[in-house]
């Protein structure tokens, strides 16, 4: 007797709940990751809430508070940000030589000295403009957060691949990724009130509580019993994670050197290859205000905010979404479609300014984001030499660096020419100008595609190796 065939309606039953255990296991392994993974998660949700929250506050501070202008304020965000970049490349070696918990305590002290120091600064030296007592002491509170964000981040995705098992650890680098996205929402439900009753200051109070409860979450969390816990978990045996076992600092100066990742060709290639689609990141910023309160009437023009503001939400939605459906996926591919997908919808703002354009922009970009830019550092922690993922996170921050620089040089050109202040909508030449840029974004998805086997073959070597 011959076995009876399942029915279409039973196949595609099958098919549904194979898919659907696909996007929730992944949520059940993470749900049960170790405590010292929780506590990188949770700290890296506090800090992602209080670094966005000062940064949205920062210019009006220094307008408000220490009598600069909007130039010299907007200058001052802008030595916080690329200075942030910028140390990450000398101080991201300091995970891989002082293990993750010493490095997130220490980082985090130098962000709560200047996070104290910017919200004190007003109230205890009362004279104010540029260089001016109240105006230094606050650039020493800036210069606390960037040593303290330097070697804060490189630590927190360092630690997620000390901490995660090979096959969670897409979905951890994914988690670390949209939490900071929604660190960026929070901000605007939480400042508004507290602004409203005790001002500016008393809202950078609450950042400076905020970061005293994530050392708490940090030396709670992450004790060494955990992280050794963890290690045992996920397999790991990096040396260098384990104090008892440090190599001597001259021994890790002299690997450093010959290993440094300026030397590695197919690393420096693809963290630079990535820049053309990291513009579109910076025009967040640089462009997208300006187009949806000029180029637009309407909905969009009067709450051009919301659409700035809609992709940190949507990534913290989709990124782990994404993950889990394409967490059995490679790297590199993730790498090329992502790129793709975030780049092409560019060309559909090159259409004309309309309400559908924009949500189809925001949409689409938003999902290729989701789709690549948590692999990338995946990418960059599993090519890394052991001892070494922490500078590779480090040095692979330094392109979005160069990118907020170079977009910034011609953005507001384009804006002049296609998107000029005071004219009418429909005198403007936005298609143009999405149009160039889109040409620019999708460069990278094709270079990735161009150099795919030199890469996967160096990829290939240093883990067969």
């Amino acid at each position: 007797m011959s076995e009876i065939s399942p029915t279409t309606e039973q196949k595609n039953e099958n098919v549904l709940r194979k898919t659907w255990s696909e996007i929730t296991q992944p949520f059940i392994d993470l749900f049960h990751a170790s405590r010292a993974l929780w506590g990188i998660n949770v700290s890296y949700l506090l800090e992602g809430l209080t670094y966005f929250g000062v940064v949205g506050l920062l210019a009006i501070y220094f307008n408000d508070f220490i009598g600069l202008n909007d130039i010299d304020a907007g200058q001052m965000v802008g030595i916080l940000t690329a200075g942030i970049t910028i140390s990450m490349l000398f101080l991201g070696a300091t995970v891989d030589i002082i293990g993750p918990r010493k490095a997130l305590l220490i980082s985090l002290f130098f962000m709560l000295i200047g996070r104290v120091l910017l919200t004190i600064s007003p109230n205890l030296l009362h004279t104010t403009g540029m260089w001016s007592s109240a105006h230094l002491l606050a650039m020493g509170g800036i210069l606390g957060i960037i040593i303290g964000y330097g070697i804060y981040q490189p630590a927190c995705y360092a630690a997620v691949k000390y901490f995660s098992k090979e096959k969670n650890a897409a979905m951890g680098y994914a988690m670390l990724y949209a939490l900071m996205n929604l660190g960026g929402f929070l901000p605007g439900l939480i400042s508004p009130p507290v602004r409203h009753s005790y001002g500016i200051i008393g809202v950078f109070w609450v950042y400076v509580i905020l970061t005293v409860v994530g050392i708490a979450t940090i030396m709670i969390l992450l004790t060494k019993k955990a992280i050794k816990s963890a290690q045992e978990e996920s397999g790991w045996t990096n040396a260098q994670t384990k104090t008892e076992e440090k190599k001597p600092v001259v021994e890790q100066l002299k690997f450093y050197l010959k290993n440094f990742p300026l030397k590695d060709k197919r690393f420096m290639f693809f963290i630079f290859i990535l820049i053309p689609v990291q513009t579109l990141f910076a025009h967040n910023w640089l462009t997208l205000p300006q187009y949806f309160s000029r180029a637009f009437t309407g909905v969009v023009s009067n709450n051009f905010e919301f659409f700035v503001n809609f992709n940190p939400i949507l990534i913290f939605v989709l990124t782990p979404m994404v993950a889990a459906l394409t967490m059995k996926s490679d790297t590199y591919k993730m790498m090329i479609i992502g790129t793709f997908v975030m780049a092409s919808p560019t060309f559909i703002l090159a259409l004309g300014p309309s309400i559908y354009t924009v949500m189809a922009y925001l949409i689409i970009m938003t999902i290729g984001e989701a789709m690549w830019q948590p692999r990338f550092l995946q990418w960059v922690a599993e090519i890394a030499p052991k001892e070494m993922t922490g500078i590779y996170m480090g040095i692979g921050q330094f392109p979005w660096f160069l990118t907020k620089v170079i977009t910034s040089l011609y953005s507001g050109w384009f804006l002049m020419h296609y998107c000029p202040a005071g004219v009418p909508p429909e005198q403007m030449s936005t298609e143009f100008m999405w149009f160039i840029y889109g040409l620019i974004a999708i460069c990278s998805p094709i270079g990735l595609i161009l150099a795919r086997k030199w890469m996967m073959k160096d990829f290939k070597i240093k883990h067969e190796g």
